[in-house]
């Protein structure tokens, strides 16, 4: 029996019950162009496959390929790419199609593996993962909020987020220490128009890491009251009542300013 390796973040899912919740959320059509992230021992892709011509899945761990090998019968119509997700280039997969992503993303990786998908927007339909529910609801949650912050601002202009269903540690092996949640993203058919991302990710950065503080005085290494002002603005609100798109604002600010060349991201 395969042992859940940590250093992987590997938490495999065995209930049958969240498994069809799980896949009937996806929908699967046959013609679906689809890549599992992590399949671990495929408790996912044994469905999926059943409903799929072909499947592609991505794991970094060669014990589980071989399980996943032999619990298919090394079905022809699934393609097993042995590589860590961030180094893996999608590139050649469906070359010009849009894909559609699936997986239980290992929560010791999962934000710099978030916008390194959101990075290959334009080659994504839609991506249906499962994340511990705590970044989730940060993921989701709306200005002025208790969740809203960071991580919800810098996804905001690409994707749109909708979590879908709780799941309890027991629907796991080993169980988690948290509950996860089920989500969709969706990239947006028309994104925020960022000029500069790296000023974006500059300002929003400084004005959340001082966040109990206002604008004026978070944002002062950055942007002076005038340009909040400019912005359209008022610089006594803190970062946590801002939408996305006034943080686009404040970025074109500083991306104006003869200063922004010298500025580096937080």
């Amino acid at each position: 029996m395969h042992q859940p390796r940590k250093r992987f973040g590997q938490h495999f899912l065995h209930d049958p019950g969240v498994i069809g919740r799980i896949v009937a959320a996806i929908a699967p059509q046959p013609q679906d162009r689809m890549v599992e992230i992590g399949p671990g021992l495929g408790a996912l892709t044994l469905p999926l496959l059943a409903r799929l011509n072909e499947l592609h899945a991505v794991e970094i761990d060669r014990d589980a390929i071989r399980h996943l090998r032999e619990i298919t019968g090394d079905d022809p119509r699934l393609h097993i790419h042995s590589a860590d997700v961030l180094e893996f280039s999608f590139a050649h997969i469906y070359e010009g199609e849009r894909l559609r992503l699936v997986g239980n993303l290992p929560y010791n990786i999962s934000t710099p593996l978030l916008f390194h998908l959101i990075g290959l927007r334009e080659r994504i339909h839609d991506m249906h993962f499962m994340l511990q529910k705590e970044v989730v609801d940060r993921m989701a949650a709306a200005p002025g909020s208790e969740h809203y912050g960071r991580l919800t601002v810098m996804l905001a202009p690409w994707v749109r987020v909708e979590p879908l269903f709780d799941i309890g540690p027991g629907a796991f092996k080993p169980p988690p220490k948290v509950v996860s949640t089920v989500f969709r993203l969706v990239p947006r058919e028309t994104p925020l128009e960022i000029g500069e991302p790296r000023h974006f990710a500059t300002v929003v950065a400084a004005a959340f890491s001082q966040r109990r503080k206002t604008l004026r005085n978070s944002l002062k290494a950055l942007l002076d009251t005038d340009d909040i002002v400019a912005a359209g603005i008022d610089p006594g609100l803190r970062a946590e009542v801002l939408t996305p798109a006034q943080f686009v604002a404040l970025a074109a600010r500083l991306t104006a300013k003869p200063s922004a060349a010298a500025q580096d991201p937080v």
